[in-house]
C-alpha cells in the first residue's frame, strides 16, 4: 500500500509534536479550568482507515451480463487524517468541526474469457459533531461524538468488462451520520493527546451504503491561554512600638480610661458551602456565609484579615497549592468588595499540608478542603 506524500508529511508533523509534548512536564498543574472549559482548539490527526468491498453485488453485476468472476482481491485499508477545529462548551461538552479524507480502497477481479474488472473508491469531506468528554481523573478523559458528515466519493471503473457499470467515473455528494469513540488525555491545559475510533456512515457512487472506520492519534491544541496567577505572599505588618509613658503623679483618685481590647476571630468554612468542585469563584451560598462573618465582626476595629485556603490529597501538591491560593484569592475579592481594605486583607494557600483529618476516606478529605478566615482588631472595652 502506497501512503500519499502528503499524508507522509502530515504523519511526520504529528509523531514529532508528539515527541515534543510527552518531554514537556507531564506535573505541570492545571492552574485555568474556567479559561480551558470554554476555549478554541484546533487538531490534526492520522491513522488508519478500513472499509468493506461489496464483492457479491460485483459478482452479481458480472453475471448478469455474461462473465464469471475467476479470481478477486481488494485492499480495503489505507492512510487516513483529518484536521478540525472546535469550541469548548463546559468540561463535558465540545462542538467541532473539520475536514477528513478516508483515503482509497480498490478491487481486481479476472472473469472467463481471459476478462477484467477494476475498480477504486476515494471519500473525503467535512464533518461537524457534538463531542461528550467524561473525566476519569484530572488528565484522562472517554470521549464519545455524534455527529454528520458531507461526503464527496469519486469512483474509477477499469478493465475489459466495463459493461457491468453504467459509468466508468462516477461522482457522488451525500450526507450521512457519524460516530465515535476514543480517550484523551491531557499533557497541559493547553495539549492533549487522543486515540479515537471513528465510523463514518457513507454511500458509494454506484449505489452502495456501508461504514468506513478510522483509526487515529490526534494532537489537540487549546488557544489563547492566560498567563499562570501569581501568588501573593502575606507580610505582617510591623509590630507598633510604644512610645514611653511620662511619670504620672496622683493627686487625687481619678477615673482610669480601659485602653480597647484586641481581639482575633476565626472561622472556618467547608470548600463545598463556598465554591462549586474544582472551582475557584464563591457561589451564592457561599457569599452568605461570608455574609454571616461580616455580622460578627461588626463594631471590630479590623487591624488585618488573613484567609488561608485548604485542599486534600487529590491530585498532585503543585495543582493543590494553585488551587488553595485562588480560592483564598476570591474570598479577599468578597471582602474587599463589601468595604474591606485591598491592603489589609492578606491570602496564602496551603494546598494539601495541613489536614484535619485522615486523606484516606471521603469524611476526612472534606474536613480537609476548606477555607479559614482570621480577623485580628480591637473592640472598645466596657469601662
Amino acid at each position: 500500500m502506497n501512503i500519499p506524500r502528503k499524508q507522509l508529511a502530515l504523519l511526520a508533523t504529528l509523531a514529532g509534536a508528539m515527541l515534543a509534548a510527552h518531554a514537556a512536564p507531564a506535573d505541570e498543574p492545571f492552574i485555568n479550568p474556567e479559561w480551558a472549559n470554554s476555549a478554541w482548539y484546533i487538531g490534526a490527526g492520522v491513522g488508519q482507515s478500513r472499509a468493506s468491498i461489496d464483492q457479491n453485488r460485483l459478482e452479481r453485476s458480472l453475471a448478469a451480463n455474461g462473465a464469471t468472476v475467476t479470481a478477486f482481491s481488494t485492499d480495503e485499508r489505507d492512510t487516513g487524517y483529518k484536521l478540525f477545529v472546535g469550541r469548548q462548551l463546559n468540561r463535558y461538552l465540545a462542538l467541532e468541526g473539520g475536514y477528513f479524507d478516508l483515503g482509497k480502497f480498490s478491487f481486481r477481479s479476472a472473469t472467463s474469457g481471459n476478462g477484467s474488472l477494476n475498480g477504486e473508491a476515494g471519500f473525503r469531506g467535512v464533518n461537524l459533531d457534538l463531542v461528550a468528554q467524561l473525566p476519569l481523573s484530572e488528565r484522562l478523559s472517554l470521549l464519545g461524538r455524534a455527529g454528520a458528515s458531507y461526503t464527496k466519493t469519486s469512483t474509477h471503473f477499469s478493465g475489459d468488462r466495463l459493461f457491468a457499470v453504467t459509468d466508468p467515473d462516477p461522482r457522488e455528494r451525500k450526507l450521512n451520520a457519524k460516530a465515535g469513540l476514543g480517550l484523551e488525555y491531557k499533557f497541559s491545559e493547553a495539549l492533549a493527546l487522543r486515540g479515537e475510533l471513528e465510523r463514518y456512515r457513507l454511500s458509494d457512487a454506484v449505489g452502495n451504503r456501508g461504514d468506513a472506520d478510522l483509526y487515529s492519534l490526534s494532537l489537540v491544541y487549546k488557544m489563547g491561554r492566560p498567563a499562570a496567577v501569581a501568588r501573593t505572599a502575606y507580610v505582617p505588618p510591623p509590630a507598633a512600638v510604644p512610645d514611653a509613658a511620662p511619670p504620672v503623679v496622683v493627686a487625687q483618685p481619678a477615673p482610669v480610661a480601659v485602653a480597647p481590647a484586641p481581639v482575633s476571630e476565626k472561622m472556618t468554612f467547608a470548600a463545598e458551602a463556598l465554591f462549586d468542585f474544582d472551582r475557584s469563584d464563591v457561589k451564592p451560598e457561599g457569599k452568605a456565609a461570608l455574609d454571616g462573618l461580616l455580622v460578627q465582626l461588626n463594631g471590630m476595629d479590623t487591624e488585618v484579615m488573613i484567609t488561608v485556603g485548604h485542599t486534600d490529597s487529590v491530585g498532585s501538591a503543585e495543582y493543590n497549592q494553585k488551587l488553595s491560593l485562588r480560592r483564598a484569592g476570591a474570598v479577599k475579592a468578597y471582602l474587599v468588595a463589601q468595604g474591606y481594605d485591598a491592603s489589609r486583607v492578606y491570602i496564602e494557600g496551603k494546598g494539601q499540608t495541613q489536614p484535619l483529618a485522615d486523606n484516606r476516606s471521603s469524611a476526612g478529605r472534606a474536613k480537609n478542603r476548606r477555607v479559614t478566615v482570621e480577623v485580628v482588631g480591637t473592640r472598645s472595652a466596657a469601662i
